[in-house]
C-alpha cells in the first residue's frame, strides 16, 4: 500500500505484529519506522526492547528470536534491515525454487523442517509480545514465499521513489497532517519550484511547510507565504528565466540572467538548469509528435502534470533547430566556463541563440 494508506492504517486502533517497509524513498521508510515505534513504546524506552538484524539472515535464528519472551519490557521488536530473504531473485532464476534451495543440506526441501517454512509459521502466527519490522532500501522480490506471507500476516508499504509529477499525493497528505489547505496559485508556485529541484528530498520540504504552517495565520495557504520560503533556493530563483526563456523574451531574460549572477547564483547551476529545461522543451517536441500532449506529458518528463502542460506549450514555439543550437552553445559555453576561457557573455549568447 502507498504511505498516506499505510500511515492512515497505523495511526490507531491494533497494530499487526509483521511489516514491511520497502522502496527507494528513505524519507516514507523513517516515517513509516517512527510511526510504528512510536506506537508500540509510546512513552519512549525503544531501545530495551528492540533487536536489530541486518542483510544475510538465517531463517531459523530469525524465527528463534521472534519466540524469545521478552525481559523488563513488555514487547520485543525485531528490526530486519536490507535481508537477502527478501532480495530479487538471480537473473533467470525462479523465486520460488531459489527459497528452496535455502534449506541447508540433509533437509528435505519443500518439507515441513524447512527452515524458511518454519519462519513463515511463526510470522503467521506471532507470540503477543513480539512483533517483526523488515525494511528495505530497494526492491523486494514480491514472488518470493516470505512476501507473500508477510502481506498476508501484517501490512507491506511500498515507498516509491518520489518524482515531481507524483508528489502531489505527498503534499495533499502533508497538508492533512498540518490541517491546512493552499490556494491555486499556491500549488501552481509549489509545482513550479519542486519542478526546478534536480533532486527531490521530502525531508527538506516537510521542514519547510512546517515552518510556513507554523507562521501562516490563516488556514490556507497562500502564494507570497510559500514565495518567502522557497525563492532564496538558487533552483527555485532560476525559475522566472527559464519562465522568459520558454516565451522567448529576451530582453528580460536577459535582464535575469545577469540580476541572478550579481545575486551570487553561481554559473554552473544556471547552466545545469537552463540545459535540462532545452532538453525538456525538445523531448516534448518529439513526444507531442508522437500524439502525447498536455497532462499525459508529465510522467515522461518527470514533470508535475501542471508543469509538464506548460513544458509542453513553450515548446510549440521553437523549431527543432533551435533547440539544437541552443544546446550546442551551452554545452560549449559549459567548457569555456569551467576552463577559464571565457565570461558570462557566453551564457547571454545562448540565451540570445535560444530565444531568436
Amino acid at each position: 500500500m502507498k504511505f498516506n494508506e499505510f500511515m492512515g492504517k497505523t495511526r490507531s486502533g491494533e497494530l499487526p505484529h509483521v511489516f514491511l517497509l520497502a522502496g527507494e524513498e528513505h524519507y516514507y521508510l523513517d516515517k513509516a519506522r517512527e510511526r510504528i515505534l512510536g506506537r508500540l513504546f509510546p512513552e519512549g524506552g525503544q531501545q530495551d526492547g528492540l533487536e536489530k538484524l541486518k542483510g544475510e539472515v538465517s531463517p531459523v535464528t530469525l524465527a528463534g528470536m521472534l519466540e524469545e519472551v521478552p525481559f523488563f519490557t513488555p514487547r520485543h521488536i525485531v528490526i530486519v534491515e536490507d535481508s537477502t530473504l527478501l532480495r530479487p531473485a538471480k537473473k533467470g532464476a525462479d523465486a520460488e525454487a531459489e527459497d528452496k534451495d535455502k534449506a541447508p543440506a540433509g533437509r528435505k526441501r519443500g518439507g515441513k523442517d524447512e527452515p524458511l517454512a518454519q519462519l513463515i509459521a511463526t510470522l503467521q502466527n506471532m507470540p503477543d509480545y513480539s512483533y517483526c519490522i523488515f525494511i528495505s532500501h530497494a526492491r523486494v522480490d514480491k514472488r518470493k514465499k516470505l512476501y507473500k506471507a508477510i502481506d498476508k500476516a501484517g501490512l507491506v508499504l511500498e515507498a516509491d521513489p518520489i518524482r515531481a509529477w507524483n508528489i502531489n499525493e505527498w503534499l495533499q497528505g502533508k497538508l492533512q497532517s498540518l490541517n491546512k489547505d493552499m490556494d491555486r496559485d499556491a500549488e501552481a508556485y509549489f509545482s513550479a519550484a519542486v519542478s526546478m529541484m534536480q533532486t527531490i528530498d521530502l525531508g527538506y520540504l516537510d521542514q519547510q511547510l512546517d515552518m510556513v504552517a507554523m507562521y501562516s495565520r490563516d488556514r490556507r495557504i497562500s502564494r507570497a507565504e510559500l514565495v518567502s520560503v522557497f525563492a532564496g533556493l538558487p533552483e527555485v530563483s532560476v525559475f522566472a528565466l527559464l519562465d522568459a526563456v520558454s516565451q522567448r523574451n529576451v530582453r528580460r531574460a536577459l535582464a535575469l540572467l545577469r540580476r541572478q549572477l550579481a545575486d551570487g547564483t553561481y554559473f554552473t547551476v544556471i547552466l545545469v538548469l537552463l540545459t535540462r529545461h532545452v532538453r525538456q522543451l525538445w523531448q516534448a517536441q518529439v513526444l507531442q509528435a508522437k500524439g502525447i500532449r498536455g497532462k499525459a506529458l508529465a510522467k515522461q518528463l518527470e514533470l508535475n502534470p501542471y508543469i509538464a502542460e506548460r513544458v509542453g506549450r513553450a515548446a510549440a514555439g521553437f523549431s527543432a533547430q533551435a533547440l539544437k543550437n541552443g544546446l550546442l552553445e551551452l554545452i560549449d559555453a559549459d567548457y569555456t566556463l569551467k576552463t577559464g576561457q571565457a565570461g558570462n557573455e557566453v551564457l547571454e549568447h545562448a540565451i540570445i541563440t535560444l530565444c531568436q
